[in-house]
């Protein structure tokens, strides 16, 4: 759709939409600005709860770029009628303690009449320009650590319908509130560990996994069983198919090699993700330091791959 737009040149522009990177990357001076934006409608009933989740899925695409998120921007849609004022005021402040978790400043925003309800933020980040982290740096040989379980969007797809326990929604959105922040400062305590890396959100694992590889002009093997998962998430993952999950694996399967693997677990891997972990490319020769580093910040994070050669009609081969 797209497609016919002039290709920016400004040579500031070191990161930019042509890669499907998690944010754009502008240089000014001696430092560059990392910005993204992301919002989205409601994903659990809970408004101080959704404003955490939109507050955390944002932030984390500046964390996925290596950088420090400083400042933010609200975005939000709300219905003129029959909407509380005291459940906008719980979705801004779900979102401000967050950042505020984060030292993330909050500068403003806005707001328009919506019929739908919309929430989230334009954040913006700070990095030196020799140490962004890109989809674009995995190199043969890395192994790939994730520092999320998976399974969110089926949960909260079950819990639309009543087909999910309370326990099981609450692990997911705790899961969802979490911030990358922990996870991102332990990778850059061991410094050039991380070669490339993403955010698994809306994509999927498999398909995240689908744009690093494309990007770094590799292949990424994984290992599905050894991936983590919500509790209670895989035993949903068949009767609880999003749209999104559909979607994904039409776009990304034609890439991807699936294997004889359980179909839940396939689902699984398709399952788009709401203020998912981070998926790094880490150096071989660091990833018992990288592992020891997020152990240590709390992080329960596990290597779920490796980066291979490229086979040449495959970005991604789960076994």
């Amino acid at each position: 759709m797209l497609s016919d737009l002039p290709v920016p040149t400004d040579p500031r522009v070191l990161v930019d939409y042509r890669n499907a990177d998690d944010a754009g990357v502008f240089v000014v001076g001696d430092v560059a600005l990392v910005q993204t934006v992301d919002f989205f409608t409601p994903i659990v009933d809970d408004p101080f709860a959704y404003g955490r989740i939109a507050a955390a899925n944002a932030v984390s695409d500046v964390y996925a770029m290596g950088a420090r998120p400083i400042t933010a921007l609200a975005i939000a849609g709300f219905p003129s009628k029959d909407f509380e004022p005291e459940t906008v005021k719980a979705i801004f402040a779900g979102g401000l303690s967050v950042l505020q978790d984060c030292g993330v400043a909050l500068l403003g925003g806005h707001t328009v009449q919506d019929a739908e309800v919309k929430f989230g933020y334009a954040v913006t980040g700070l990095v030196s320009p020799d140490a962004v982290w890109t989809n674009a740096g995995a190199r043969v040989g890395d192994a790939l650590v994730l520092t999320k379980p998976l399974g969110t969007g089926i949960i909260a797809t079950a819990a639309k319908f009543g087909r999910t326990d309370e326990g099981t929604l609450a692990g997911a959105i705790a899961s969802m509130q979490r911030t990358n922040r922990a996870a991102a400062e332990a990778l850059l305590a061991v410094p050039g560990a991380v070669h490339g890396c993403t955010d698994v959100t809306g994509f999927g694992l498999a398909g995240h996994a689908c744009e690093m590889a494309t990007a770094s002009g590799v292949t990424i093997e994984i290992a599905l069983k050894t991936v983590p998962l919500l509790p209670g998430a895989r035993g949903l993952a068949l009767g609880n198919r999003t749209g999104g999950l559909v979607n994904n694996r039409a776009h990304f399967g034609a890439v991807v090699a699936e294997g004889a693997l359980d179909a839940d677990l396939l689902a699984l891997a398709f399952d788009p993700q709401t203020s998912g972990g981070l998926l790094a490319a880490v150096d071989a020769a660091a990833v018992e330091a990288v592992m020891a580093s997020l152990a240590t910040a709390g992080v329960d994070a596990t290597v779920v791959g490796q980066v291979i050669g490229f086979t040449g009609d495959r970005r991604v081969v789960l076994r």
